[in-house]
This record gives structure tokens, C-alpha cells and sequence, in this order.
């Protein structure tokens, strides 16, 4: 592709189509320029490819892998993991012609309650980085691109859309960046996402500073950045900040805003020839149609299982597990029918098939024997969708207390008990002390009920290590006073997140940072220094097969880390390369805004926020009706893998509309909620009746390209 020629033949209104995407998950094709469209699909630990004639939902999807998510892959500590993961779902991404994959999500786990923390890698900067870089160099090594999200300090949900993080200088680079800065100089990815919130007062669609002066011209970053998806404020503002692509962008408002501003001036033709200059290289670069060739999904469910059984965490054991086959169990919990293996929210994949671990546990002819007549306890428990979903935060770091009743109750038998739990963040454990073992799968995809019978019968060894600190209880969390509650979110602690605030202030965990049992047993030589450069004699002093991971720490950070595999009595010397990387010293001074006292509902205003009025109150449960409709219809579906996802999308869709803004929804809905029926809204929650009927009778109109522009 010529595209300085093109560029020069490109109308105005042809660049404006170009930098606003359309149809949801595509670009804007320009036939007339040879200028194709890109197919782009939500990530990131699979493929959620809408079907065709979709609505645009989460349920709609076609059949793929669904992987381990970011919370099991990261406690592998294996980046070949993320490779061999990676390259999979790229190569399934070929097959169904998708171009761009919207992940993986590398924010930091600031806080346990982030609702969305099961996409994200750990708390820790440099394993975030070292295995995001993993899964993006596997993905595009299949020709197809990635979209690293969400750029930057998305680290909470509840008003994620319209927030303000405050933070010092410091700790937006050396924590909430580091992570981003790997990535893109390691791994070069695509494209970026930019977050929806705001960054010191500047939404992130529109924040020179983050888009241009450090990712750009710091870091050499020279892909495409896009809008999450409804991420627009100030639509010239973010091209002049760097700001290429807005998605979905399929509303007249995202072109009339650049034909205004281009005309006018306010928006320099250069900034916008810059965006099309870099949409262009990506699509020259990722252009390519569908692959035929079948995918092998069997060996894809395979390695799903492989993963998922590489990076379990054994968090405690008195010697009860590995079990022998030969005891008499009792199985109690939902979740050994029902077992977890992914999230809620926009990263839902529908599965080629499910292994659960009764599946398993039949396959393996395992009896469930009564309470009475058993010698051990296995309880099945964790976060459910209920719980645990992108679209709002926990309310606090407890399991369900009907499980927790139910461990109790199983200890009170005096039987033994183990624990198997699943979920996608850090829970309190009041139980710790009182059960004989508790295997952690996190999130393990859809293999992952093979997986825990493998562990759990001890056909393989568990090896992972937290990525995440757990606490005893969520007040010992550094960021527990100032998360999620309101529109303005300070980071008060710095960089003190984590094991580093831990360490630092003395405050006893249940589980640190990098812990992780296994069923034989390691011998740790001391660090050997030359230069950069570090070596480790590993042991394996046990006598059976395992995994072991060798964690550096420079000044109570880590800084590198290394996994290898061990037969008894062997040993192996590990290498890990420290970077040179001069101590940047940045401000830890920041500014914290007064909010208003009063909230009249704007465009920025969440939909449960239209409450405050009566007008409001009617509004707000006519959009909610639409996630109410969509739960009824679930409901009435037959039991079956269909019927769940149709209640997860229900539940997904009510927890969006009422967290996101109207502005937001009208810009990521696209017809669905047009910009003047937006405003429309506004107007009326505010007491403004005719104002509300003028703007819903008021739409946006741009001159129409060719009819042949829209074909993809």
C-alpha cells in the first residue's frame, strides 16, 4: 500500500470514516483507495467472534477456546505458556478472519475487589510485563494483531468510565505504566487501547502527555492507539493527542465532530493525516483473509488443560493431598458440576466443549460416598458471576456465605477436608487453619475440571506461584479506604501496592506474593552475581517429578525469574539477565480536586445516576427493562451451556447500564442509543422536558459516503 499517494487522494470526509471505526468490531473500508476493513474481536485469553447477524452482545459468539485467564496464567510463571497460548488463539483468530485481538489486559491488580482483576496479570509490574509481552509475541506470531489494554490505570470498575485517578508522577510511571513500557518494547505490539478514565484530570483518550510524549517519543511506540470501546470526549482533542482509532465510532456524531473541527481549524490536518497514516500501515500489515484451515480444536482443549494444570497454586497441605484414588470421598459444592473456568463480561468466550470436574472425576470412576461413611472432604468453592464480573467491583473479599457455612459444616465432622477453589482474585480464608489443604485453579478455561482431577490425584505436580499477595482480611489492603467509592479515585499509597507495602510495613498475609507448595520438594543455591547477570542452582531434592520457579528480588522488587522442570535428584542452574535501567526519579506530589457537592445529571453522569429525579427514575428502568427482557428470556431457555451464557449476558448488560455514562453508552451503542437520544435523556433527568423532546426529534446528520464504503 502507497499511503502517502492515498493519503493525498483522501477526501475529508474518507479520513474521517478511517480514524471512526464501524458495524462494532470493524474499521471503515474505503473501496475507492484498494483501502480494506479490519475485523477486530474481544480477547484476551481467547476468541469471542460475534456471529454473523449478532447483536452485538457477549453470548452471540462463535465456538472457541476458551483459555486459562490472566490470573492462572500469570501464577505459571511461565511465559511460554502465554506463547504456546497465544499463538493458538491467534491461529483460531485467522480462521475465522479476525485481524486485531482486543487483548491481553495488563492494568495492576491495585485492589482485590476490581471486579475485572481475573483479566489481569498481578500486582507486579515486571511479571505483568514479562507475561503480557509472552502472549502478544505468541498471538501476532500468527500474523494477526493485538490491542494491549487498558491504557492506563483502568484498575476498577465501578466508575471506570468517567473517573479520575490521582495519582503522583511516580507512581503513574513506575508502577501503572511499567507493565505498558515492556510490552511495547519487547514484544511491539499493534495497536494500544486507551482507557475510559481520567488521568489526573484528562480522560486518556484526549491525554497528550500519556499518548504522545510517553508512548511515543519515550518509549518509540509507532502502532495505532484506539478508543476502548465509547472512550470519546473531545473527539479533536484526541487526534491532536494521538488518538488514531475510535471504536465502535459507527455514530454520526464521531464524523461530524472531525468535519466540524477540520474545517474550522481546531483540528490541524497534519494530526489528522497522522492517524491515517498509522491506520493504514496496520491494515497493510494485517490485512489478510480467513484461513480454512480446520483448526484443531482437541489439541487446543489439550493444551487449555496443560496450562491450567502448570499453573494451579497449591496454597496449603498437611500431607492429605496428592489423594491415592483409594480413599473414600465426599464431594460437596456447586462448583464441582458447575466449575468456573472463566470470567463474565465482554472477555466470555462459548467454549468448543467443557471438561468440568465431575467429568473428570467419572471418567477416573471416583465415587462421591456419604459424609458418614467417607475419610475425606472435597469441597468445591470460589467466586461466581454474581460475585465476580467486568462492568462493577465486590463489595467486599468474602466467599458466598452459603459456602462458607458449608466448609464449616465440613469441618465440623472432624473428617479431613480439602478445598479446591476457583474465582479471579484474592478471598479471605477464615477457614485456613482449620482444613487439611486448599488448591487454588483461579480460573482454569475449559479444560480445566481435567486439570484439578490431575492435580489432585497427583498425575502432575502443582508449580505455580501467586502473582498476587492475599491478605488476611481486606483492611489490611493499602487501598482499602479509597477504592470504588467515588467518582475520584486517589492512590494515596504510591507504589507501595502489593508485597511491597507488605514487606515494608511488617503486615503478616495469608499468602505472599510468590508462594506456591508442591507435592516433592526444592534446594535453593545462593545467587551467583557477574555483571547483569545472575545464576541459580535449582535441586530437586523430593522424589517426584515438579516444577519449581526461581524468583529474583533486587532492593525488595522483582526483577527477574526463571521456571524449570526437575526430575528427583536433579539439578539445574538458572540465568536470569538483569537490565540496565537508570533510576528515573519522578514527583510524588499530586493534586486532589474538590468534588462538587451537588451532581446535575450531564453526559458524563452514570445511568444510576438518573435516579436523582423523577424523570430520571423512569428513564433509568425503561433502559433497565432491556437486561430485565434479556434475563426472562434466559430463564425460560433449557437447562444447558446456551441457558448460562444467556444469564451471564443478561446480568453483563445490567451491570453496564448501570455503570456506564450516557455519553459512553451512546457512543458504544451506536444506533441503539443515537446522540440526540442521549441528550434527550440528559435534558429530561433534569427537569427539561421540552429541551428532552428537542433533542430526541434533533439527530445528527454528516454527508453519506458511497453505499459500496460501508461493505466489508
Amino acid at each position: 500500500m502507497d499511503i502517502e499517494s492515498i493519503l493525498k487522494q483522501m477526501t475529508l470526509e474518507e479520513k474521517a470514516a478511517l480514524v471512526s471505526g464501524t458495524d462494532f468490531m470493524y474499521t471503515n473500508p474505503i473501496p475507492r483507495l484498494g483501502i480494506p476493513s479490519l475485523c477486530m474481536s474481544d480477547g484476551p485469553h481467547g476468541l469471542r467472534k460475534q456471529k454473523a447477524g449478532g447483536d452485538n452482545g457477549i453470548t452471540a459468539s462463535e465456538p472457541a477456546t476458551a483459555f486459562p485467564t490472566a490470573v492462572t496464567t500469570a501464577s505459571g510463571w511461565n511465559p511460554d505458556n502465554l506463547k504456546r497460548m497465544g499463538a493458538a488463539i491467534g491461529r483460531e483468530c485467522r480462521h475465522y478472519g479476525v485481524h486485531t485481538l482486543l487483548g491481553p489486559g495488563v492494568n495492576i491488580k491495585r485492589n482485590p475487589l476490581c471486579g475485572r482483576n481475573f483479566e489481569y496479570f498481578s500486582e507486579d509490574p515486571y511479571l505483568a510485563g514479562v507475561m503480557g509481552a509472552a502472549e502478544v509475541e505468541g498471538v501476532q506470531s500468527q500474523g494477526v494483531g493485538v490491542s494491549v489494554k487498558h491504557f492506563a490505570m483502568n484498575n476498577s470498575e465501578n466508575y471506570r468510565f468517567m473517573g479520575n485517578s490521582v495519582a503522583s508522577e511516580n507512581t503513574v510511571r513506575n508502577l501503572y505504566l511499567k507493565p505498558f513500557e515492556y510490552i511495547v518494547k519487547h514484544a511491539h505490539p499493534a495497536t494500544l487501547m486507551c482507557a475510559y478514565n481520567q488521568i489526573n484530570g484528562v480522560y486518556c483518550s484526549e491525554n497528550k502527555w500519556l499518548l504522545t510524549d510517553v508512548l511515543r517519543k519515550e518509549w518509540g511506540f509507532d502502532g495505532v492507539v484506539m478508543t476502548d470501546w465509547g472512550a470519546v470526549h473531545d473527539r479533536a482533542a484526541g487526534i491532536k493527542a494521538g488518538l488514531d482509532l475510535e471504536m465502535p465510532g459507527d455514530t454520526a456524531i464521531c464524523r461530524r465532530w472531525i468535519l466540524d473541527t477540520a474545517r474550522d481549524g481546531s483540528l490541524p490536518m497534519a494530526d489528522l493525516d497522522q492517524a491515517c497514516r498509522n491506520i493504514m500501515k496496520w491494515i497493510d500489515q494485517y490485512a489478510k483473509p480467513a484461513d480454512e484451515t480446520p483448526v484443531d480444536w482437541q489439541t487446543h482443549h489439550d493444551l487449555a488443560g496443560e496450562i491450567a494444570a502448570d499453573c494451579a497454586v497449591l496454597m496449603k497441605n498437611d500431607g492429605t493431598l496428592p489423594l491415592t484414588g483409594k480413599e473414600k470421598l465426599h464431594i460437596a459444592g456447586a462448583l464441582y458440576e458447575t466449575m468456573r473456568y472463566q470470567g463474565s463480561g465482554s472477555s466470555m468466550i462459548n467454549p468448543t466443549q467443557v471438561t468440568t470436574v465431575r467429568d473428570a472425576f467419572e471418567k477416573r470412576n471416583i465415587k462421591n460416598h456419604s459424609l458418614a461413611d467417607c475419610d475425606t472432604v472435597l469441597v468445591f468453592a470460589g467466586l461466581t458471576d454474581e460475585y465476580e464480573s467486568e462492568g462493577c467491583d465486590r463489595e467486599n473479599m468474602r466467599l458466598p456465605e452459603k459456602q462458607l457455612k458449608l466448609i464449616d459444616d465440613m469441618i465440623a465432622t472432624g473428617k479431613k477436608v480439602v478445598v479446591v477453589l476457583f474465582g479471579g482474585s484474592a478471598v479471605e480464608l477464615p477457614f485456613n487453619d482449620r482444613v487439611s489443604a486448599i488448591l487454588n485453579m483461579f480460573l482454569p478455561g475449559q479444560n480445566g475440571g481435567e486439570a484439578t482431577a490431575q492435580l489432585l490425584f497427583g498425575e502432575k505436580n502443582p508449580s505455580g506461584k501467586l502473582a498476587e499477595t492475599w491478605p488476611i482480611k481486606y483492611e489490611d489492603v493499602p487501598s482499602h479506604e479509597n477504592f470504588g467509592k467515588t467518582l475520584q479515585e486517589v492512590y494515596a499509597e504510591g507504589t507501595e501496592v502489593g508485597y511491597r507495602y507488605y514487606q515494608k510495613h511488617g503486615i503478616p498475609v495469608r499468602y505472599p506474593f510468590g508462594h506456591g507448595l508442591s507435592y516433592t520438594t526444592f534446594e535453593h543455591g545462593e545467587w551467583q552475581k557477574d555483571g547483569n547477570t545472575y545464576t541459580q542452582t535449582i535441586t530437586n531434592t523430593g522424589s517426584r517429578f515438579g516444577g519449581e520457579v526461581s524468583q529474583l528480588y533486587l532492593d525488595s522488587e522483582l526483577k527477574g525469574f526463571a521456571k524449570v522442570y526437575l526430575n528427583p535428584g536433579e539439578n539445574k542452574t538458572v540465568t536470569v539477565t538483569v537490565e540496565e535501567e537508570p533510576k528515573a526519579v519522578y514527583s510524588d506530589s499530586y493534586t486532589v480536586p474538590a468534588l462538587p457537592k451537588s451532581y446535575p445529571t450531564t453526559l458524563e453522569s452514570r445511568f444510576t445516576d438518573l435516579q436523582q429525579s423523577f424523570m430520571g427514575r423512569i428513564l433509568f428502568n425503561a433502559v433497565l427493562s432491556v437486561a430485565k427482557g434479556q434475563m426472562k428470556k434466559a430463564e425460560k431457555m433449557p437447562d444447558g451451556p446456551e441457558k448460562e451464557n444467556a444469564r451471564k449476558g443478561a446480568l453483563f448488560l445490567k451491570r453496564i447500564l448501570e455503570s456506564n455514562s450516557l455519553r459512553s453508552m451512546s457512543l458504544s451503542a451506536g444506533q441503539s442509543m443515537p446522540w440526540h437520544v442521549a441528550n434527550g435523556m440528559m435534558e429530561m433527568a433534569n427537569g427539561h422536558l421540552l429541551k428532552g423532546i428537542k433533542c430526541f426529534l434533533s439527530p445528527v446528520k454528516v454527508p453519506k459516503l458511497p453505499k459500496e464504503e460501508n461493505a466489508k
